[in-house]
């Protein structure tokens, strides 16, 4: 797979308080494309992170169904990818702009 997929299959990781609270367990979600399989996001985490993944599981976020003054509009669909650490292996993101 070529280097300029890998750096655009992976979006922004998902950092919420239930998020935040399975670096712990050594897991780390992430926004990924919706055309990205396991094997995919795991090649990309290794590659950008320099990290070992164990296991990688998705979910496919369906986009809510929204109405404001103007009218009605879907947000978009997106997939979220948790990535679980081997042992040792950490991402940090603070720092990071």
């Amino acid at each position: 797979m070529n280097k300029e997929k890998l750096l655009t299959l992976i979006h922004s990781p998902y950092i919420t308080e239930k998020a935040s609270s399975l670096g712990s367990m050594n897991q780390v979600i992430f926004k990924v494309d919706i055309s990205a399989s396991k094997l995919e996001i795991k090649k990309a985490v290794e590659d950008l992170f320099d990290v070992k993944v164990d296991n990688v599981t998705t979910s496919t976020q369906k986009g809510k169904s929204k109405r404001n003054r103007f009218g009605t509009y879907k947000r978009s669909d997106y997939k979220k990818a948790f990535v679980s650490l081997k042992e040792g292996s950490e991402i940090q993101f603070e720092g990071i702009s």
